[in-house]
């Protein structure tokens, strides 16, 4: 049998049209008539030939994970009611489709006599009738994680900018580990996206196009059936030789159409990736457009808008947007005290105000804005290296006083003796990768770098990274902070080639592919531990702590190591991301 795409049918010329009240009103639609669009005519299919394996494909295209029975009396009623006009053809699917198109084309149904329509014997309409999956739960720390997550999830994506699509990620003797994308195709990822509570796979994605994971590689050339739980689930080679990073697979996955990037626009901005931030309201029953406030608005606020309009990740938050003239008619804050996870798909779903809004700042020229960008860097601390260089020193203070003057000591230094004082460090090397898909840059440009004279170079970021002493109950008891001496290429992958360097007032930033490495015997490279006592503890690295620069994966910024202290040597072990 020849497959539907022969008859040239595109996603648009499928849908779902909801009969019953019930489901009219829900915004995506789950369960009604399959019809296809024919010379322009919407036109049922006739539920003959129909099987569930048929269901499993549409609901997939749709952004749902499986199919399940429905109500079939109720549709019978309706049918003898109604005039249909059936589609003149059958489908057969074997149900590991990602889209309807792969399905084959069935049976021609007879024409009716003397008429021009086709005639569905003893038949009705096929109906659809959707698992809702991922698209009813408003949050993906809330009704997402009680329904789909109650037992720690095999699989997650990473890096990707929307809903429904990253790196693949699978964890396996508890550490985290990507898929090596030999073989890697629609039936696999379709198996990954259902799994995480989506629909089928839209595209199985090669070449770490979504950035390069980090640590193992679990699963190399993945064999699916398309019907499995789990991609654990399905068949595998655990040797991966051959394989690298650059190979690691990822997914995009049909998500529902939820209508959410009509909540949201942008206005006045110089291309459709910018402006001022607008936003649907409902104020004294109507519906009106108005703006947000930029009072504490950040890079993780501006990610959810991009997100939500399809934008890819934010590259930059605005406070203020007096040189984007958006629509006059909506400088009234609608919106206020917004603050966001960065995980919602909507910017109603983080915490605001409500209708209680309060800005004292107002509108207008003062409203939240963003510019969007379809890449973003993702820096990762290589944490095997921390683990591997980490050791005290007993450093004289008057080898401190450039680190005195940069507050890279413990409060307590103010009083120690220039002369015959010391201080206990903690010293380690952090090597920090790019592993996104654009070039990690200062917030700041060369014109705002701020010169030290005791270091003799720039710093562009007040705060880079925040090296923390915890105890084992979470609390502080010592901190270092390093602002950053410069962001250089140190070293890159054999076929990158280094573009940032500090010397001679050089451009700052990392590279894709490339990583700067400060060692461990360079000042603030280290936390003064000189008031610690003897214990055990957690060490944490924090890297852009403040989110000042955007990245694809804030959740791969930390670093934790177990740490034991006996009051003159120190162990640390069990170094990890996350």
């Amino acid at each position: 049998l020849p497959h539907l795409q022969n008859m040239n049918i595109q996603v648009e010329d499928i849908r779902i049209r909801a009969i019953l009240a019930t489901y009219r009103k829900r915004v995506p639609v789950t369960e009604g008539y399959v019809e296809v669009k024919d010379e322009g005519v919407w036109k049922q299919i006739c539920d003959k030939h129909w099987s569930m394996k048929n269901s499993r494909v549409v609901c997939g295209m749709f952004g749902f994970p499986g199919e399940r029975k429905y109500n079939t009396n109720v549709y019978k009623m309706f049918a003898s009611r109604t005039k249909q006009h059936y589609w003149g053809y059958s489908m057969e699917c074997s149900g590991n489709e990602a889209h309807i198109s792969s399905c084959r084309l069935g049976k021609q149904l007879p024409v009716a006599p003397g008429k021009n329509g086709t005639v569905c014997d003893n038949g009705m309409p096929a109906v659809v009738s959707c698992v809702p999956g991922r698209a009813f739960a408003p949050s993906s720390h809330s009704g997402f994680r009680k329904a789909f997550r109650q037992e720690q999830p095999l699989v997650r994506l990473k890096g990707g900018a929307n809903t429904g699509e990253g790196r693949v990620e699978v964890l396996k003797n508890g550490e985290w580990g990507t898929v090596c994308d030999d073989n890697w195709n629609l039936v696999a990822a379709s198996v990954v996206c259902r799994e995480l509570g989506f629909g089928s796979a839209k595209e199985a994605i090669a070449g770490a196009r979504l950035g390069q994971g980090m640590g193992p590689i679990h699963l190399n050339e993945i064999d699916c059936t398309g019907f499995e739980k789990s991609l654990t689930d399905c068949k595998f080679n655990t040797e991966s030789q051959g394989c690298n990073h650059e190979e690691d697979a990822a997914v995009r996955c049909n998500v529902p159409a939820m209508g959410f990037q009509n909540q949201l626009r942008l206005s006045g901005g110089r291309n459709p990736y910018e402006g001022r931030v607008e936003v649907l309201a409902e104020r004294n029953g109507t519906l009106r457009w108005g703006t947000v406030c930029s009072h504490n608005w950040g890079t993780v606020e501006a990610m959810v808008v991009c997100r939500q309009l399809g934008l890819g990740f934010a590259s930059h938050a605005f406070q203020e947007t007096w040189y984007w003239h958006g629509d006059v008619s909506a400088d009234d804050v609608v919106m206020s005290g917004v603050k966001c996870s960065g995980t919602e798909m909507s910017l109603s779903h983080c915490r605001h105000d409500g209708a209680h809004v309060s800005c004292p700042r107002g509108g207008g020229r003062f409203g939240a804005g963003v510019s969007c960008s379809e890449t973003a860097p993702d820096l990762v601390l290589n944490a095997e290296l921390v683990e591997q260089t980490s050791y005290l020193e007993d450093r004289p203070m008057f080898l401190l006083q450039c680190a005195l003057e940069e507050n890279c000591l413990a409060s307590s230094a103010q009083n120690t003796s220039l002369t015959s004082g010391y201080r206990r460090l903690l010293r380690f090397s952090s090597q920090i990768h790019n592993n996104g898909q654009s070039d990690f840059r200062p917030k700041n440009g060369r014109h705002a770098w701020v010169w030290h004279d005791c270091h003799r170079h720039y710093h562009s970021m007040e705060v880079f990274t925040h090296y923390d002493l915890l105890n084992l109950n979470g609390t502080k008891v010592a901190e270092g902070h390093k602002a950053s001496f410069c962001l250089e290429d140190t070293e890159c992958e054999a076929d990158v080639q280094k573009q940032y360097e500090c010397a001679n007032f050089g451009e700052q930033g990392i590279t894709v592919g490339c990583w700067d490495v400060y060692r461990h015997d360079i000042d603030c490279q280290w936390i003064d531990i000189t008031d610690v006592p003897p214990g055990d503890y957690l060490f944490q690295v924090v890297i852009n702590p403040n989110y000042e620069v955007a990245e694809s994966d804030y959740s791969n910024n930390v670093m934790k190591c177990r740490s034991r202290y006996d009051g003159q040597r120190i162990w640390m072990y069990n170094c990890h991301i996350g």
